[in-house]
């Protein structure tokens, strides 16, 4: 695959990491796109201590996509490295207070992320998809006698850990304004030859991105090929009992106009293939099955197995849809 391939990918947590870990395979030339609603660990208490954007998404995003020479490799693990103990630093990954200092150094997070690549080493850009912190609300039901009663939970963790089941999810900047997008992120979603949503946790990494105006209407308008790559189980909380095609139904709620170039999809995660391309095919798209699962990693995707599954959808080789 050509190296002048212009890849962005949309997302936050180990979804992403595992999305630009496969890029990385096919590509110099990738962006991600990160979610900044984390309210949780480390990120959480920064945010909350200091008004910043929570970095631990960005961090993993930067390790994910840091050089593989040995400065690279030093500072992403050391960007990795949680402090232990019951201090005040307990739990707190390196990376983290190194973001959190370069951004009241610098003040702007595009700036700081650019730094931070140059640091260690990354070919392609980190960027956030808000420079801002937002929060989110969801509609859930299923927490009360009541089935259909709707209560509205806030807060990403909340969300992502709640016993009922998500039917919608919203953004909010501070004060509940609309959230608005960094120009930079939009710019390269417009710009891109290929944008990927998922893997990751679908309402809280995944579709955020597509409640943010300008980001959405970048993701409906750019000429990129758009593809889906599904998570291989779902997740506790916020996807508990969901099939694979739920996961896009629920997206196509979400953002009606998106048109899909490919889903991705591992072959053993799917117990039925025919609704899986069904509900593809409404959003436009072809199905990929493959073996993308990690075989010593339950729930993760194998890097190099998704970089394959890209590369062939990109070819589009007949060989491998099914």
């Amino acid at each position: 695959m050509s190296a002048e391939l212009r890849a962005v990918a949309l997302g936050g947590g180990h979804g992403l990491q595992a999305t630009l870990s496969a890029l990385r395979r096919i590509t110099s030339d990738v962006t991600a796109v990160v979610t900044v609603a984390d309210d949780g660990g480390s990120s959480g208490r920064l945010r909350r201590e200091l008004g910043l954007l929570p970095p631990g998404d960005l961090r993993k995003a930067l390790a994910a996509l840091s050089d593989g020479d040995p400065d690279g490799q030093l500072w992403s693990t050391v960007f990795e490295h949680r402090f232990g103990g019951s201090g005040a630093l307990a739990g707190h990954a390196v990376g983290n207070l190194v973001l959190a200092g370069l951004l009241e150094v610098l003040g702007d997070p595009v700036q700081v992320l650019d730094q931070a690549c140059r640091l260690l080493g990354v070919q392609g850009r980190v960027l956030p998809m808000s420079t801002e912190p937002l929060d989110m609300s969801a509609d859930v039901v299923g927490l009360d006698s009541d089935p259909d009663a709707v209560r509205t939970i806030r807060g990403q963790v909340a969300i992502a850990s709640t016993p009922g089941r998500v039917k919608q999810v919203s953004l909010q900047a501070a004060g509940g304004a609309r959230p608005a997008a960094c120009p930079e992120a939009v710019d390269a979603v417009l710009s891109a030859d290929l944008v990927l949503l998922g893997p990751g946790s679908w309402f809280t990494s995944v579709l955020p991105h597509l409640l943010v105006p300008e980001l959405h209407e970048a993701l409906v308008r750019t000429t990129a090929r758009r593809f889906v790559v599904l998570n291989l189980v779902p997740q506790p909380g916020e996807t508990a009992g969901f099939s694979p095609e739920q996961h896009l139904d629920v997206l196509s709620q979400h953002a009606p106009r998106l048109r899909v170039d490919a889903v991705l999809a591992d072959v053993n995660s799917v117990p039925t293939p025919d609704r899986l391309r069904a509900a593809a095919a409404e959003l436009g798209a072809r199905t990929l099955l493959d073996e993308i699962a990690a075989p010593a990693v339950p729930g993760r995707h194998d890097p190099q197995a998704l970089a394959t599954s890209l590369r062939a959808a990109l070819e589009r080789r007949t060989d491998r849809w099914r």
